[in-house]
């Protein structure tokens, strides 16, 4: 029975971690469009999406994250930073419109426009789940 609930959310867990991945790289674009040489980096959401379910289905894309190489023995073994179970995930470059002299690669028009559709898109995620979720609990009650 777990199971069962286990896998009718994994699709939307995993797009909701994704989301809130790309939401942070987008903010960390917005923050550092002053900065010179700062390249503004992107998640391929569907490719990172199709590889976290294909990954989570096959046992493996829970269990991801970084690996930190430990230069002595008496160093802590651990694991790095991963985005809500989604694993690590392929960060991209953004290839600029119109390059900066500074070297800055950050569109405030693309960064805008991209932060508020991941803003929608995640708030609609969010309501498919909770929608789900309010559907499994009526049909689990009696009448």
């Amino acid at each position: 029975m777990l199971d069962q609930l286990e896998s009718a959310f994994n699709y939307h867990q995993r797009a909701l971690g994704l989301r809130q991945a790309r939401h942070e790289v987008l903010a960390a674009n917005i923050a550092n469009a002053d900065t010179p040489n700062y390249k503004a980096r992107d998640i391929d959401f569907a490719s990172e999406l199709k590889k976290a379910v294909e990954g989570g289905a096959t046992g493996q894309g829970s269990q991801g994250g970084l690996a930190l190489a430990r230069t002595s023995e008496r160093h802590l073994q651990g694991a790095g930073p991963t985005w809500q179970g989604v694993g690590s995930t392929d960060l991209l470059y953004r290839i600029p419109d119109q390059p900066s002299l500074d070297g800055n690669t950050v569109d405030m028009d693309r960064e805008r426009t991209q932060f508020a559709d991941n803003a929608v898109r995640y708030q609609a995620a969010l309501t498919i789940m909770n929608r789900r979720i309010q559907g499994l609990k009526n049909a689990m009650q009696p009448e």
